[in-house]
Formats: structure tokens, C-alpha cells, sequence
């Protein structure tokens, strides 16, 4: 937090500036996974969550400038050691079969987007309490789409991909 915190509304575009640099630092690893990945299903999922991600981003600066503040982003350390433990695990030091790799993948892309259903939930919460009804609106479905892929590679896991690891 850069800027001296006075109230509710400092603490919101805070957390709207966090989420920002949280979802730029996760663009750059999911399109280094996206190669990483064996199974298609898998592929496809991760490029569909950059498109996703994309659209989140669009919404926070939107939000951020719609709240008085500049459009500019506040470094997320959080995100950065989760990007740091997925390029290191899932990119790195990764198990060269296919299928393990992909285990991997998906259980630090999931790492990294539950951080997202948590900034994105808390920011709704904010949003909610400061009378942002627009704000609030545009934040829960940012957290129920981000939930939902969180679902989707659930079940890609438990169907498809665990399975095929365990038979690697």
C-alpha cells in the first residue's frame, strides 16, 4: 500500500490495484503452461482462462478510474510467489512425462486462481459495504466465473488427468 490508508474506500482501489498486478503476473506464467501441456483439454482451458483474465483486468481499471483514482497497478507479492512456485514446478524443475507435468500445472494454476476467487470476493465485499452496488455486481460475476474454472480443472483432474498420471 503506497499510499497512506484513511478510510474504506482506500482500502477498496487498494485491493482493485493488488488485483491487477495479480492477474498481469498470472498472464505471463498460464502462457508459459499453456506450452507446458500435454493434455488438450488442458491447453484449451488455460488459453481460455487468458482470455478471462483479460476481461477481469479491463474491469478492475475500469473500476479503479470510475472510483477517482489513476489507472496504474500496485505490485502483488502474494501472486508473485505463486507464480514463482508454478514456474518453478510446473515449468522448472516439472516431471518430463506429459501427464505428471500436467498434474502439476493444474494444481498451481489452481493455487493462483483461488488467490483470485479470494481478492475478487473480498474487493465485492468492499464494494458491497461502500454502497457500490455496479462495482459489487461486476466483482461477483469476475468471482464466479473465476470459480468456475477453478471447477472446470477440478473436474479435468479427477476424470482425465490424475488418471492419466497415475498411469505414466
Amino acid at each position: 500500500m503506497a499510499d497512506e490508508i484513511e478510510d474504506l474506500m482506500d482500502i477498496y482501489t487498494d485491493e482493485l490495484k493488488d488485483l491487477w498486478s495479480a492477474n498481469d503476473q498470472m498472464t505471463r506464467v498460464v502462457k508459459k503452461l499453456v506450452g507446458k501441456a500435454s493434455d488438450q483439454k488442458l491447453k484449451d482451458m488455460l488459453t481460455k482462462s487468458l482470455d478471462g483474465i483479460s476481461q477481469h483486468t479491463e474491469v478492475l481499471k475500469e473500476l479503479i478510474t470510475a472510483n477517482g483514482e489513476k489507472a496504474k497497478k500496485e505490485h502483488c507479492k502474494g501472486m508473485e510467489g505463486l507464480v514463482a512456485e508454478a514456474t518453478k514446478h510446473g515449468i522448472d524443475e516439472a516431471p518430463e512425462k506429459g501427464p505428471l507435468r500436467d498434474v502439476v500445472i493444474i494444481a498451481q494454476y489452481q493455487r493462483m486462481t483461488h488467490y483470485g476467487i479470494a481478492g475478487f470476493g473480498t474487493a465485492a465485499a468492499y464494494a458491497k459495504a461502500l454502497g457500490l452496488t455496479d462495482d459489487e455486481a461486476k466483482l461477483k460475476a469476475a468471482t464466479k466465473e473465476i470459480y468456475g474454472g477453478d471447477e472446470y480443472m477440478t473436474q479435468l483432474a479427477e476424470t482425465t488427468v490424475n488418471l492419466q498420471a497415475e498411469d505414466a
